[in-house]
C-alpha cells in the first residue's frame, strides 16, 4: 500500500510546496492509519493551517481514487517533530552542528546506535558521506548505505 500512496501523497504536497518527510502506515487493514509527516521547503516550521491544508489536498486525492485506500481510513499529518528522521544529504546538511542518533554498523560495537554531532557532508550529489562526532570526541564518516536509521536527537532540559 505504500508503494501506491507514497506518489500520491508527494504530489498532493509537492502541489503545496511541503516536502514528505516520512509517510507510516498504522492501524487494521480494515481502517489503517496513514501518518504522514512533512515539512516546509522555505525552512520556517510547520504551523497547524499547514497541516490542515495537507491534510485537506491528500484527502480530496485519495477520496477521488477510492482503489487508492479502500474502505475507510484515518489520516494524521503533522510535522516531523523533534526527533525527525534524516533521510537525504540534505536533511544531514540542513542540520549540521545538531546531536543525531544514528544506527549503523560502524557503531557495532556499541550496539549499533551511536549519539552523534553531524560535523559536514562531503563529496558530490549521489556521493556524499557524512561526517559526524561521537561522544569522546571521535570522527566518523559513513557513507549513506551504511545509515540504517538517523533521527535527531532530543533532550529535556531540566
Amino acid at each position: 500500500m505504500k508503494q501506491t500512496l507514497e506518489p500520491i501523497v508527494v504530489a498532493e504536497l509537492d502541489s503545496l510546496g511541503f516536502d514528505l518527510v516520512e509517510l507510516r502506515i498504522g492501524g487494521s487493514k480494515g481502517r489503517p492509519v496513514l501518518d504522514v509527516r512533512i515539512d516546509r521547503r522555505d525552512g520556517e516550521k510547520v504551523t497547524v493551517g499547514d497541516c490542515e491544508r495537507a491534510s485537506r489536498a491528500i484527502e480530496s486525492r485519495l477520496d477521488a481514487m477510492p482503489d487508492a485506500v479502500p474502505g475507510r481510513y484515518v489520516l494524521e499529518v503533522s510535522s516531523p517533530g523533534m526527533e525527525r528522521p534524516l533521510k537525504t544529504a540534505a536533511d544531514w546538511r540542513r542540520f549540521a552542528g545538531r546531536s543525531a542518533n544514528v544506527k549503523s554498523v560502524r557503531f557495532a560495537a556499541v550496539g549499533g546506535y551511536a549519539e552523534v554531532q553531524i560535523v559536514a557532508v562531503r563529496g558530490a550529489e549521489g556521493h556524499e558521506e557524512y561526517v559526524v562526532r561521537d561522544l569522546k570526541g571521535v570522527e566518523h564518516t559513513l557513507a549513506p548505505a551504511d545509515v540504517q536509521e538517523a533521527r535527531l536527537a532530543f533532550h529535556w532540559k531540566p
